[in-house]
């Protein structure tokens, strides 16, 4: 695997990481924007779950020997694919969190979600 991917994929289990550590700590309630109204759990307890989901593909896609990070990438690009919902909620439903104030700052954050897909495929393929 070449330097930069490794790089990629170091950066982006660090990212995710620390994303799960927020969902737990400082960015609970600003997460609980993104949940739709159609998710049959708690607001509180999706932010909890997929945090803690984040927290473990971090950690995985840091450690995970090499013949197994192929899979672990795709996890992390469906976890990415499994998310974008409530991207489009927040957007929608016009909620503020992280700065996205604005229906062009929602709407723009929707742009970022494909950019995280490949980067989760990218960085782990050999």
């Amino acid at each position: 695997m070449s330097a930069s991917r490794n790089l990629l994929r170091l950066a982006l289990g660090a990212a995710l990481a620390g994303a799960g550590v927020a969902h737990l700590t400082s960015a609970r309630q600003e997460f609980q924007a993104q949940v739709p109204d159609w998710v049959p759990l708690d607001p509180d307890t999706t932010v909890v779950a997929s945090g803690v989901v984040e927290i473990a593909l971090g950690a995985a896609l840091v450690v995970a020997p090499r013949r197994i990070r192929p899979k672990v990438g795709a996890l992390a690009a469906a976890f990415f694919v499994a998310v974008f919902p409530g991207n489009v909620s927040q957007w929608v439903r016009r909620r503020d969190g992280f700065g996205l104030d604005t229906d062009g700052k929602r709407f723009a954050r929707l742009f970022f979600q494909p950019v995280l897909v490949v980067w989760a495929w990218c960085s782990t393929r050999a």
